[in-house]
């Protein structure tokens, strides 16, 4: 295996938020297959595990970016796509598909991928915004020893 593929793969494996995306993607799926019914395979269930896919999906595609203003546009879309997995819930909550005490339990997955994912995020715009200064800063110093 080449050692730039294995270091890309790498990247994402060791995020918190990866790996509870990727559980969670796998639990919705097979509670989709299981839990509701035939006719909603191509509409609520297909929504809800397109949306579940896109969160480690797109963590993975954003942490195979190389800069980080790509990397920041794709964590957001992950986000995003969370959210939309938590409204699908809702939807399926309140058509019967998912119990009160499964919900309860699943929000607390959605925030436990929510919450390293929104740490991620900070931490990225935070990156973005120290650079410049870090590197005026660094300018200023040299320019006064060489100067």
């Amino acid at each position: 295996m080449n050692l730039q593929v294995h270091m890309a793969e790498l990247r994402h494996h060791s995020l918190v938020a990866w790996q509870r995306a990727d559980d969670l993607f796998i639990k919705l799926r097979v509670l989709t297959i299981k839990q509701f019914p035939a006719f909603e395979r191509f509409e609520l269930a297909s929504q809800l595990r397109k949306a579940a896919y896109s969160v480690p999906a797109n963590i993975v595609e954003g942490f195979a970016r190389r800069h980080k203003r790509e990397r920041l546009h794709f964590l957001n879309i992950a986000e995003a796509s969370l959210a939309e997995v938590g409204y699908c819930l809702h939807v399926a909550t309140r058509l019967g598909y998912v119990t009160e005490e499964a919900m309860k339990e699943l929000e607390s997955e959605l925030n436990g991928v929510g919450a390293p994912l929104v740490g991620l995020i900070r931490s990225m715009r935070l990156m973005k915004a120290l650079v410049p200064l870090i590197a005026l800063v660094c300018g200023l110093v040299i320019a006064r020893f060489v100067g």
